[in-house]
């Protein structure tokens, strides 16, 4: 493979590609020599960041249920051997998991891998990194994803007779022979971690604090099923209600990710049928979480931002919550008008958000919370990790709080509006140079909207109108996407029959552009 073959597995900050045959049109490009390759590229990263040698360093490997996962981990564990690091090998684990791994003492990893492709279908997979200080950055995995090609590049020297440069891996260097792997059981050092954070938050003391409570989780096959068992039945919940907790990595049941619709009417029949105060859903790798309560009621979207606002706004009164780009306004009313918080509508991708989150900290603005729609949710007091298990732990204990004193956990987000009409549509862009293109049209978007004297709050990414007229309420928001030929369009309706009224504006707007394909508006 060429350099231009390993970019095109990067994925924002994270890495991915094909690692099963199995899905027409779609051919391995994860293969083993790829993945040693990888390896041996964080090993060396991770030893020019800390400025120490690579046989001084301790890296964890983790994989999510993936049928892919223990062959792609053999092979990672190969690249890292090659540097003669210390490998600990977690099995299967969660990406959070990975990254406080890097905390606790008991491991002290210098760096981890999660073995994961999230929602994506059975034959993907790929890889998150981390160091001490957090996930790497879409740069560093553009800076690994290069060094990786040139190893590639120098094994093929070296197959042809010549030597590699100094330095650098030769993909062929096999196996951990070298006596520096172990195994480390960190999901059981992870779920210590998540009942001791239930047992702080609580405004009792109890030996089994959660035993008059019924909580029902869904792991889609994925990795999470360990939150039942291992953290919530621990502290005496009833979680009989639980479904498909056991690791299958064809996902026979439904996808694992908390926005497909699916996958949350499950978890709400799993809830209701079971007769749960609270039911929780958790993606593949559980970086994302969403909810349902007693009733089916759908704690997901706006309304899982919104929940984890109310219950964190006590502790950290008039701080600023950080969203991603479609995030509604009535979520701003209920952060701003009713938790007195500010709401600072950011750029999507959830690596995006934690950086804005951390940035305001660091400026001495307090940020609590950075969260996108997707369930990727990040708390400045768990190290900015976008961590769908600590979410879960926030749920849980308010939960048991308000159990303990009668009250119910629903009070928390009675006063978020709530939603009454909303779409996504894509519209996508024909020809060649679609960044250009669709450049253009965002700015006579804009444009005409300013001219028909529309209001256009500050947008960090596309251009958002809001409509607060008797007659029409709600908002639309036009972007462009980052990697694809398409210019996603949300809109929402405060009002019943509104949506098909901001449709229509959205057609004056957009009319008239050659290239674009504005059909879905019909």
């Amino acid at each position: 493979m060429n350099e231009n073959d390993f970019l095109k597995l990067q994925n924002g900050s994270d890495i991915r590609g094909v690692a099963l045959e199995g899905v027409a049109g779609e051919h391995v490009n994860l293969t083993d020599e790829v993945c040693r390759n990888i390896g041996s590229a964080f090993a060396l990263w991770l030893s020019a960041k800390t400025g120490r040698s690579t046989d001084s360093l301790v890296i964890g490997i983790g994989r999510d249920s993936r049928l892919s996962g223990e062959a792609l981990e053999k092979a990672l564990a190969e690249g890292l051997a090659a540097q003669q690091v210390t490998l600990v090998r977690c099995s299967l684990a969660t990406t959070p998991a990975m990254f406080m791994g890097t905390v606790f003492e008991e491991t002290n990893f210098d760096g981890a891998i999660m073995i994961t492709a999230s929602h994506l279908p059975f034959n993907r997979n790929g890889f998150k990194f981390f160091d001490k200080s957090g996930g790497l950055e879409r740069a560093d995995i553009t800076a690994l994803l290069r060094s990786a090609a040139l190893y590639d590049t120098a094994a093929q020297q070296c197959t042809d007779g010549q030597h590699p440069h100094a330095g650098t891996p030769s993909a062929s260097t096999g196996g951990s022979s070298t006596g520096k792997c172990r195994s480390f059981d960190l999901i059981a050092r992870y779920s210590e971690h998540l009942r001791s954070a239930i047992r702080a938050g609580l405004n009792f003391h109890a030996e089994e604090p959660l035993a008059n409570l019924k909580i029902a989780v869904d792991a889609g096959n994925g990795a999470g099923g360990f939150f039942a068992e291992q953290v919530l039945k621990a502290l005496g919940a009833d979680t009989s209600g639980s479904r498909f907790l056991e690791p299958d990595g064809t996902f026979p049941n439904h996808i694992p990710n908390p926005e497909n619709k699916a996958a949350m009417e499950a978890a709400k029949e799993a809830t209701v049928q079971s007769g749960s105060d609270l039911g929780l859903i958790f993606d593949t790798d559980v970086d994302r979480m969403s909810a349902v309560l007693h009733d089916g009621t759908e704690v997901n979207r706006d309304a899982i931002i919104a929940m984890t606002a109310a219950i964190l706004a006590p502790l950290y009164p008039h701080s600023t919550i950080v969203t991603d780009s479609v995030t509604s306004d009535r979520l701003t009313f209920f952060l701003e008008q009713e938790l007195g918080l500010t709401h600072l509508r950011y750029m999507r991708g959830y690596k995006n958000v934690i950086n804005k989150c951390r940035e305001l900290n660091e400026q001495g603005i307090t940020s609590p919370l950075a969260m996108e729609t997707s369930g990727h949710g990040a708390l400045k007091e768990n190290y900015y990790l976008d961590d769908g298990a600590f979410l879960a732990v926030k749920l849980v204990t308010a939960l048991a709080n308000a159990k303990h004193a009668g009250k119910s956990i629903e009070s928390l987000i009675e006063k978020l509006p709530p939603m009454v009409e909303e779409a996504e549509l894509r519209f996508k862009i024909r020809g060649e140079d679609f960044k250009e293109y669709g450049t253009s049209v965002l700015q006579a978007f804009k444009e005409r909207a300013e001219k028909a004297g529309f209001e256009l709050p500050q947008s960090y990414e596309g251009v958002r109108i809001s409509f607060k007229d008797a007659e029409t309420q709600g908002w639309m928001l036009l972007r462009l996407s980052l990697h694809d030929p398409v210019m996603p369009l949300n809109i929402e309706s405060a009002q019943k029959g509104g949506l098909i009224k901001l449709k229509a504006i959205a057609r004056t707007l957009l009319d008239g552009f050659d290239r674009l394909d504005i059909s879905a508006l019909d």
